[in-house]
């Protein structure tokens, strides 16, 4: 059975370069859903509505969590609700970016 533990782990594999985080530290990842067939439902945000990587990033994210050994599918949701902001962003993110 896969974990929300390794899916996560899989996550922090994915680089914003725009800032040079990972998108678990950021907090871009709102939530880790994992059916009994091992089907992989991951909710996340963007930092900004206007990325240019948008699609780039879903499926960097998607490529990660499909490496995972019994991960079946894999479906990335962007939400944009609740809105991020650096709040939302591991302590070391925000004192990297001056907010913590």
């Amino acid at each position: 059975m896969v974990t929300k533990e390794q899916v996560y782990d899989a996550i922090r594999t994915v680089i914003d370069p725009e800032v040079g985080f990972n998108l678990v530290d950021m907090g871009l990842i709102y939530g880790v859903d994992i059916d009994k067939d091992n089907n992989v439902h991951i909710k996340m945000t963007l930092s900004t509505r206007g990325c240019p990587l948008h699609q780039m990033m879903k499926q960097w994210v998607e490529d990660a969590v499909k490496r995972i050994e019994g991960v079946k599918n894999v479906d990335v949701e962007i939400v944009w609700d609740p809105p991020w902001n650096i709040s939302m962003a591991s302590d070391v993110v925000k004192k990297a970016m001056g907010a913590g």
